[in-house]
Order: C-alpha cells, then sequence, then structure tokens
C-alpha cells in the first residue's frame, strides 16, 4: 500500500525490493528509526513494527492517524486549497493535536515539492506549490483510511534512532534510512549533510547497527553511495540502488542518483 505522506528522500521507488531483504530475515519485531513516510513499512506490513522519528511533528501525525483518522480527515476537507489559505494555515499555531495533524497534512499535500523545512525559529517556511497539489487523495483514494488500520497496534514513539535501534533482538529486523545528501566528493558530501546527519550521527549509526548484529538482529541501512560511507560498514553485504533524479524540470538535467543498502545479518551469510 501506499504511504499518506509525501516524503523528501522518501523509498517508494525501492520498498518493493529492500522489503524483499527484509522479509527474508524477520521473525520477529519490525523496527524502522528514520519513519519519514515509511514506504518500506507500508510496503511490508509486518505483523510487528516500532516505528519512531526524531521529528515530533511526524510522529504526532502518525499516532493521530492511527488513533483517529476521520476526526482529522474532517478537519482537513474544510481547509481550502488556495494561496492566501496557504499561507494563513502555514502561520497557524494550533494548540489540539488533531489540528497539528490537519494541518500538517494539509501542508504536506500543498507545498511546493511537499517538502518538509524549518527555518532558525522552527517554523515551516516552504512556499505553496500550487498545480496539482491538494490533500484529495488522503480521502478519494483512502490513503489516511488504509494507513490508520495499517498502523493498529504499532508502537510509535518520537527519540533519537540509537535509542530504537537499541531495542532490536534475535528475529528482529531494523530498517534505518538516515536523511543524506549524495554529492561527488567527500569535502562537498561532508559540508552539505553535516545540517542534516552529521558525521558524527554516521558514526553513531555504523556502531549501534554492529551491536545490534552482534545482540542477534539484522540490520539494513539506506545511505549515500560514497566510499567513505561505505567504509563504515566493512562486514555488510552491499547493493547498489538507482534511480533517475526527478529534481529538475528540464529533462536533460535530470541525472542518475545511487544509493548503497547494507545488508548486515548475524550468521553472515546474505
Amino acid at each position: 500500500m501506499l504511504p499518506f505522506l509525501k516524503w523528501p528522500g522518501g523509498k517508494r521507488w525501492v520498498a518493493e525490493t529492500i522489503a524483499k531483504f527484509v522479509r527474508r530475515h524477520l521473525s520477529g519485531t519490525y523496527y524502522e528509526p528514520f519513519l519519514g513516510g515509511g514506504a518500506v513499512f507500508f510496503h511490508l506490513l509486518p505483523e510487528k513494527a516500532v516505528l519512531s522519528d526524531i521529528n515530533s511533528d511526524l510522529v504526532l501525525t502518525y499516532q493521530i492517524v492511527q488513533a483517529d483518522h476521520e476526526a482529522v480527515l474532517s478537519k482537513v476537507k474544510r481547509m481550502e486549497v488556495e494561496e492566501d489559505e496557504y499561507y494563513r494555515i502555514r502561520a497557524m499555531m494550533p494548540r489540539s493535536d488533531i489540528t497539528k495533524t490537519a494541518r500538517f497534512l494539509y501542508l504536506n499535500r500543498t507545498a511546493f515539492g511537499g517538502i518538509y523545512r524549518l527555518n532558525r525559529d522552527g517554523k515551516f517556511n516552504v512556499p505553496f506549490g500550487g498545480g496539482q497539489r491538494t490533500p484529495a487523495p488522503l480521502w478519494e483514494r483512502n490513503l489516511l483510511k488504509d494507513a490508520s488500520d495499517a498502523l493498529d497496534g504499532v508502537s510509535i514513539h518520537c527519540a533519537d534512532f540509537q535509542r530504537t535501534v537499541a531495542k532490536a533482538g534475535p528475529g528482529d529486523v531494523v530498517y534505518c534510512d538516515p536523511t543524506y545528501t549524495v554529492a561527488h566528493d567527500r569535502n562537498a558530501f561532508v559540508r552539505y549533510n553535516e545540517k542534516n546527519f552529521s558525521w558524527a550521527d554516521q558514526e553513531r549509526l555504523a556502531k549501534a547497527a554492529e551491536a545490534a548484529v552482534a545482540r542477534g538482529a539484522t540490520v539494513l541501512v539506506s545511505n549515500a553511495h560514497h566510499e567513505s560511507i561505505r567504509e563504515f560498514y566493512p562486514a555488510a553485504c552491499v547493493r547498489h540502488l538507482k534511480r533517475h533524479s526527478l529534481v529538475s524540470s528540464d529533462p536533460a538535467k535530470r541525472r542518475e542518483v545511487r544509493e548503497y543498502l547494507f545488508i548486515m545479518t548475524p550468521e553472515r551469510d546474505q
């Protein structure tokens, strides 16, 4: 099933491939500590799952969709998709969790490119998307209802990835998709990523993954296709994922984007 959120760096394009590797080793709980749009979770639909992210607004949205998607939909349906209304809603600071979630979903479906970006004051500052961007698929295609059903019984919480990965043990599978920007040389890679997911965070993730595998869990990590990243996972089975970037409106300027998928299992026989 499709995710209900549009999320930058989401894995819709490769969810089936990643889910295939997860299924080979999953007999316990599925963990996804960089939740984002949750494409792999929604493709996999595991019996037991723990989902987390450090973005508290995102986590709240999942929790409310899980608990009361109908109340959220009734509010979103009353939000007009029009530029002035967009900026009015963007400037809102709602108090109730239902209204916060409705605002989050509305902005996600009407902002430019579905981008999630906060300014230094922690305020959402993405401009109006216009065009065909609308929250209507949330109810016309039952995206929110289906998501609510899929999330039934799932543990969802706001946490740093290290806390979530630390819970995984024998039979569990952890899929990690940290925020990263792919660049062509090491200096640019480090500079562009420091604000998103720092080099220290990359090191923490590699160590957390190694510790989880030592406890008997299987860990999969999506990451930038860069030699310096590969060095963090010397014992992993390495898969190469690639797609064409759709960022540029000019097809001639679109380029192939490659990513790594590192697969680490206790038995080391991937």
